[in-house]
């Protein structure tokens, strides 16, 4: 018997396609509450079919993440053990609940993490996985920021402990559009110009939208604040201020800052790859061959957002191979190549390499 009141909370909006896979996922909770901030299709309809769900409809405008989620947390008992807020492209693995209720048993925690697979690969391996921490406490929490929301703790003696075991799967509709996000991020930015996190979002957006000039002030402004310490991260805005220079076609800039960000973080295969990435572009085969080497040296893949999987998946171990073979490295570019279609065994111009590596 469960000892714990459990409650999964969420807010949606035409998530129909992922009502019956989110249901069933999340269906070990007590309790499901959702907030419908506008849905056009049948999604409300397909939600009230489930007995252990409780609906509301309520647009939000102009609409806010956190406001969002504020308002779905609200609908949560007071008395709730434990909240736990899923969106409904995420799916967890079975169990999750018991392997949650021990962990807050034992450790009385106000906050738990699990592991999150962001992003899977054509063949259903996860490739960009980090932590993720949206379980809480019902009554001392708040959300925060109108994009990219965190939890607010309201009192000091926050206590946050890793569920061993229970993993969420991210399984993102790719078709549905989200141009809402860049304003919102300038919204967050413009109410607190001060948070590292959200002026580090911006910048990326900007690069996403191809405004270079926008990205690279704004992630010069993420490097020039105070709070922005987590080397990663910031490493992360060197190499995006590094493509939107490659993106003005300005390749010395672009060059100037992969090196800035590998000085950063050595320990991270991004900034190797990148600057290998262009040296390979300019025809200069010797510098990427000894840049891939020393990206290879770093084996372990980072549990966090910052990681980009072309550093870790075929696409690595082709350019490693490619500029193996043009250095005279005619062994390791064939043992590359092979460990490429190791990874993509479906891509016919890798066979074709190998092929005529062998050869």
């Amino acid at each position: 018997m469960n000892q714990l009141k459990v409650y999964v909370y969420a807010i949606c909006k035409n998530e129909s396609k992922y009502v019956e896979s989110y249901m069933k996922s999340m269906s070990e909770a007590d309790k499901i509450y959702v907030l419908d901030t506008g849905s056009t299709d049948d999604t409300v309809k397909k939600l009230k079919k489930y007995k252990n769900v409780v609906v509301k409809q309520e647009k939000i405008e102009p609409f806010r993440f956190d406001v969002a989620r504020n308002k779905s947390l609200a609908m949560v008992p007071a008395d709730a053990d434990i909240c736990v807020c899923t969106d409904f492209d995420e799916v967890f693995d079975p169990g999750w609940r018991e392997k949650l209720e021990k962990t807050w048993l034992k450790e009385k925690p106000t906050r738990v993490e699990y592991l999150y697979n962001w992003s899977f690969d054509e063949y259903g391996n996860p490739a960009t996985t980090f932590y993720m921490s949206k379980i809480h406490n019902r009554n001392i929490y708040t959300w925060h920021h109108p994009v990219h929301e965190i939890l607010k703790c309201l009192i000091e003696k926050e206590k946050s402990v890793f569920v061993e075991g229970m993993v969420l799967n991210h399984h993102q509709d790719i078709h549905k559009k989200r141009t809402s996000y860049l304003s919102l991020l300038e919204m967050s930015v413009a109410e607190d110009p001060y948070d590292d996190r959200n002026m580090h979002y911006l910048g990326r957006e900007y690069m996403y939208y191809h405004k270079w000039n926008e990205a690279i002030d704004t992630l010069i402004r993420h490097l020039n604040l105070k709070s922005s310490t987590w080397k990663d991260e910031r490493a992360a805005s060197m190499r995006f201020i590094a493509r939107s220079y490659q993106g003005l076609n300005r390749p010395f800039e672009a060059e100037m800052w992969l090196l800035k960000a590998i000085e950063e973080a050595p320990y991270l295969r991004e900034g190797y790859v990148e600057l290998a990435t262009l040296y390979y572009e300019q025809g200069n085969y010797e510098k990427a061959y000894h840049l891939l080497n020393k990206a290879s040296k770093i084996v372990e893949k980072p549990v966090t957002y910052i990681n980009e999987d072309f550093c870790w998946n075929a696409y690595f171990y082709d350019l490693f191979s490619i500029t193996s073979f043009y250095t005279g490295h005619k062994k390791e570019a064939i043992a590359y190549e092979k460990k490429a279609l190791e990874l993509d065994p479906n891509n016919e111009r890798l066979e074709k390499n190998l092929e005529f590596m062998e050869q």
